[in-house]
């Protein structure tokens, strides 16, 4: 009986520690649940593993539940990302380039998709802590392709977003500027492929 006691007592951390993590992981939903829909202009600065800067930019940024995002580089140079509600297109104009790929197959490049999906078995697949305003979101899967995405709020307002890669990149996005999404402006989540372009279609069912 004392050891089935002990056994209890030592296992009752870690039961705290579990909940804890589950209620963060609400929390943070239940943010995002608030913001349905966002439009907002962004700065953008990379550093590297030393802390040196290596891009500055900026662009617009929206969001739309769900499983729709809109994401435009407009300088130094025109890269754009575009979320339809279930694939996720990347046109490089310089390239004359365009990349699609599963909704799933993105969250898993960058947890940032993450903000527009609500699907319990994907969310299931990251933990989240918070502080001061700022959740943590982190791959528990080594194979991801980010170390960990930050998403800080004042209030029920999206300021910023960071972004930290495996080899030590972190990427910051401050928001300005913010508006809720008019009908009107929906169709930043349509991408029409330009003409004479590559198509590199890496979804799992490619569409012939």
């Amino acid at each position: 009986m004392r050891k089935t006691l002990s056994a209890l007592v030592l296992t009752l951390p870690l039961l705290a520690s579990h909940y804890a993590l589950a209620d963060e992981s609400s929390a943070l939903k239940a943010k995002l649940t608030e913001v349905a829909t966002l439009k907002a202009k962004f700065e953008q600065t990379v550093t590297d593993i030393n802390n040196k800067q290596i891009q500055k930019g900026s662009g617009i940024f929206a969001l739309a539940y769900p499983n729709q995002f809109y994401w435009h580089l407009t300088a130094p140079d025109e890269s754009l990302i575009v979320a339809d509600g279930k694939d996720v297109w990347i046109y490089n104009p310089f390239a004359e380039e365009v990349s699609v790929m599963d909704l799933n197959q993105a969250i898993n490049a960058s947890p940032i998709a993450l903000l527009v999906h609500r699907d319990e078995e994907t969310w299931s697949q990251y933990s989240v802590t918070s502080n001061n305003g700022c959740f943590s979101i982190k791959p528990k899967s080594i194979d991801a392709g980010v170390e960990s995405v930050k998403v800080c709020f004042d209030d029920k307002t999206l300021i910023e977003m960071v972004l930290q890669d495996q080899q030590g990149n972190v990427s910051q996005f401050s928001l300005s500027e913010q508006t809720d999404i008019a009908d009107s402006e929906l169709s930043l989540f349509k991408f029409t492929v330009p003409d004479d372009v590559d198509i590199d279609d890496q979804r799992l069912h490619p569409l012939n």
